[in-house]
């Protein structure tokens, strides 16, 4: 397996392998159920112009773009915004290829998602030049929803490294994982296999605790700050999966 990789390890990490399990392996009806989730919660509008970053393959662009909303999706994988762009027929959404840090700061968002744990990918530094462009890119008054697995208060409690076997159709993935203290980060090791076809990758994800992520986006005008520990609207508390933030705009 590949070793501790470099802090920017997503500029080469989101190739055509891993993309594709990963677009494989969520049903349909999670992407369904998450926008859902980002609709009701934040009250959109028809017509609402909505920033998803990072995008990935663009799943929950598409579905925001077919309830009618106009949408803008951002990634830095070629890849997956290739993938995105070929899937958006007929859709009023435009995938951008881009650094997640340099989305638009003109306030011209109705909402702004940033969904799929890719909150923790940068250190501090990062992700306050990440909160501030979210706080740059959403119109007083818009909506906020942050989807993060790596909260401290959902890996401390009871964290135990064990490695996983995932399969979906030929793509085999054996996941093995350890938590580096010193650096209060997650390393995620992935071979992935297909037929002759095999791939070694490291992801870091970055563990921050609730009320770091919240004073960050506090500090960059928002408010109303709501954590829930899924899309079913039920609260987060200590050990729940992931975090599903949401917050609106007020400064």
């Amino acid at each position: 397996m590949s070793g501790t990789p470099s802090s920017t390890w997503y500029v080469d990490f989101f190739t055509e392998l891993p993309n594709e399990f990963w677009r494989r392996a969520v049903p349909p009806e999670v992407t369904v159920e998450e926008i859902d989730f980002v609709e009701e919660r934040l009250g959109l509008a028809p017509r609402s112009l909505v920033l998803d970053v990072p995008c990935g393959s663009g799943r929950h662009s598409l579905e925001l773009a077919r309830r009618g909303h106009r949408v803008t999706g951002v990634d830095l994988s070629a890849e997956a915004i290739g993938h995105a762009r070929r899937a958006a027929a007929g859709l009023d959404v435009d995938f951008v290829r881009a650094d997640m840090r340099e989305i638009p700061r003109d306030n011209g968002f109705d909402a702004v998602v940033c969904l799929g744990n890719s909150f923790g990918y940068f250190e501090l530094d990062g992700l306050r030049e990440f909160a501030a462009a979210l706080g740059g890119a959403v119109r007083p008054g818009g909506g906020l929803v942050v989807d993060f697995a790596s909260a401290a208060e959902s890996v401390l409690p009871g964290y135990r490294a064990e490695p996983r076997t995932m399969r979906t159709g030929d793509i085999t993935v054996l996941a093995t994982g350890e938590y580096d203290v010193a650096g209060s980060r997650l390393l995620s090791r992935y071979r992935f296999s297909r037929g002759e076809e095999e791939l070694d990758v490291t992801a870091i994800h970055h563990v921050y605790t609730v009320a770091q992520i919240v004073d960050l986006l506090s500090g960059n005008g928002f408010g109303d700050i709501e954590l829930f520990g899924g899309p079913d609207g039920g609260p987060y508390g200590i050990g729940s999966g992931r975090l599903l933030l949401t917050a609106r705009r007020t400064s």
